[in-house]
């Protein structure tokens, strides 16, 4: 997607471009919904409210299927791959799919990713690129649109699309806005603070493959190269949320979002081992949110985490029948039983609650803009 020929707009007058067409809901049908809507900045790029999925579609009214993600931390995420060899492991490992923008990881850069709530139904609600750019022209943004690509940059559509999807992918490559690295933790590893001991006992936990384990996801130390962790390794994997009947589109019992395998995404509907993964998100800032997994059904860290430590030993606690509800009957192999799952009904809990208090407490200083 070159820039449009006699033009190479620079990287800040993109990031400008692209900031003031992600605040705008002139854009979307409704007049109403902006990317920032779902993708707050006060949030670390998630939803500002307690919603389950967020509100948007040709009304601004129409509920979604999903939680919104935060767009922090997306800059180093790769592109799909069902086969994934990480650069600094070991080259024979295959960590299995892997990467891509969205919780099934159907969009393969944020360049592609940027058109698609564009285009959704359930999302900015415009029914095809041309009435993107219909918006666009229509907009208080056209003046500066022009000015970064030129008087007649809305003659040639193509050119114009590309361009628009280019402003949104710069202004989300923002080290400042979407990966700034000042959260406590970073301050830790900086050497610039210390934690406290109930934070540090979180972080034990957090790393120890026989207590959370969850550091084998969530990756918390420092890469080979010298990069700050990114809380992901972008892999897509099946836990067994449970359902959340509180959404509209599971009023029908034989709904069932299997995210890489389906709905939304196609193209590996055939692939029954597949279903029910969805991409692993970054913790970074994960306390800032108010709801949390791909269906929203969440609303405390302290549930997830104990989601995580009693899923398998007090299953009644999570699943108002019969286990993993959110998949049809079948695909129980599918699901995730590494530690902190495991364990018998009844059994003991893979965390007590102080752990899940120290995980908790750990989990906040993954909050970006910590000051000493």
């Amino acid at each position: 997607y070159a820039p449009p020929a006699g033009r190479r707009p620079g990287v800040p007058e993109l990031t400008a471009l692209g900031r003031a067409m992600f605040l705008e809901p002139a854009l979307s049908a409704s007049g109403r919904v902006a990317c920032a809507s779902c993708h707050s900045p006060d949030r670390a790029y998630g939803p500002d409210n307690r919603l389950a999925v967020q509100l948007g579609g040709a009304d601004g009214r129409s509920e979604g299927t999903r939680a919104a993600p935060s767009l922090r931390y997306l800059q180093n995420l790769p592109a799909f791959t069902e086969h994934y060899h990480d650069d600094d492991g070991d080259d024979s490992v295959d960590a299995g799919p892997t990467g891509g923008h969205n919780w099934d990881g159907r969009a393969r850069s944020a360049h592609e990713q940027a058109l698609g709530p564009l285009l959704s139904a359930r999302e900015m609600g415009n029914r095809d690129t041309a009435a993107v750019l219909a918006r666009l022209q229509a907009s208080p943004l056209a003046p500066q649109f022009r000015l970064v690509f030129g008087d007649d940059i809305f003659a040639r559509p193509h050119a114009a699309l590309q361009g628009a999807l280019m402003a949104l992918e710069v202004f989300q490559q923002s080290p400042a806005e979407f990966y700034p690295y000042t959260s406590k933790y970073d301050a830790y590893l900086r050497k610039q603070t210390t934690l406290s001991a109930q934070e540090l006992r979180g972080l034990a936990v957090f790393n120890d493959v026989t207590k959370g384990n969850c550091a084998s996801c969530h990756i918390s130390r420092i890469a080979p190269g010298g990069a700050f962790p990114q809380f992901t390794d972008y892999g897509l994997i099946n836990i067994g949320v449970p359902r959340n009947r509180r959404l509209a589109v599971n009023a029908d019992p034989d709904h069932y979002d299997l995210g890489l395998c389906g709905p939304d995404r196609t193209d590996l509907k055939d692939h029954k081992e597949y279903c029910g993964a969805f991409r692993t998100p970054s913790l970074r800032n994960v306390a800032v949110r108010q709801v949390y997994f791909h269906n929203g059904g969440f609303t405390s860290l302290a549930q997830v985490v104990r989601f995580y430590a009693t899923r398998d030993t007090a299953p009644r606690q999570w699943y108002a029948g019969r286990k993993f509800d959110d998949q049809p009957p079948g695909l129980e192999a599918n699901v995730n039983r590494e530690a902190p799952f495991g364990g018998r009904p009844g059994g003991k809990p893979a965390l007590s609650e102080r752990e899940i208090a120290d995980v908790v407490a750990f989990l906040h200083t993954l909050t970006d803009g910590y000051q000493r």
